[in-house]
């Protein structure tokens, strides 16, 4: 195996290099994605049946106790209920220009990679053609079968390193990509039922009344 690499060159070291990168994004954004997994429905109806009994704090307690921009969001919007209606949807807006961010954290690396490893294969398969006419060039003829043979496998190891390595990236980089889409068009109808709820009920309660007791008080 060891040799078989050491035939492609350094282009394919950095190829390689750009692979175990790439692996570290995929398992982190595989473990982020799964640890934000959450029922936004029933999260919604839990926080709305809290509103409008007008248990708050309760509503709040549940967006704490869960790890997901559909949590953080709502929590947002509780907290500023009692502004108007074009100011809570600036405020949601913003919180959720900072959790797309965060969904789509490694990602631009990820297309890169995707990107370079198909040029660095092409590169690899330019410098290792040289080589071969190079042995040519010099001597006129194949006197050195092993030299010609080598700039030959530099020119075919490192393109076939780059595109093993391109084509799944580019096929999980697709799969972040649509599960973020859909996760922000999820993001954004929830967000949107809630600013409708807390315009219809969550934002009535006069200023100096008491909040109401929870049921588990």
């Amino acid at each position: 195996m060891l040799d078989f690499i050491s035939k492609g060159g350094p282009i394919l070291w950095v190829i390689m290099g750009l692979s175990v990168v790439a692996l570290a994004i995929v398992i982190e954004r595989l473990l982020y994605l799964r640890r934000i997994s959450i029922d936004e429905e029933k999260l919604f109806l839990r926080i709305k049946t809290s509103l409008m009994e007008g248990h708050f704090s309760e509503a709040l307690a549940i967006c704490d106790q869960n790890i997901s921009p559909f949590s953080t969001l709502f929590k947002v919007g509780i907290e500023n209920r009692k502004q108007p209606e074009y100011l809570q949807r600036e405020l949601l807006k913003d919180a959720a220009s900072l959790e797309s961010v965060n969904l789509e954290r490694g990602l631009t690396t990820l297309g890169t990679i995707s990107n370079i490893s198909t040029l660095l294969g092409l590169l690899g398969t330019v410098t290792g053609t040289m080589r071969a006419f190079g042995v040519l060039g010099k001597f006129g003829a194949v006197s050195d079968p092993a030299a010609l043979a080598s700039g030959v496998a530099e020119a075919l190891i490192t393109t076939v390193g780059g595109l093993v390595v391109a084509i799944p990236v580019i096929m999980i980089y697709n799969y972040f990509v649509s599960r973020v889409n859909l996760i922000m068009t999820r993001l954004e109808t929830q967000v949107n039922n809630l600013v409708s709820f807390i315009s219809s009920y969550g934002g009535k309660e006069p200023d100096s009344a008491e909040e109401k007791p929870s049921k588990e008080a």
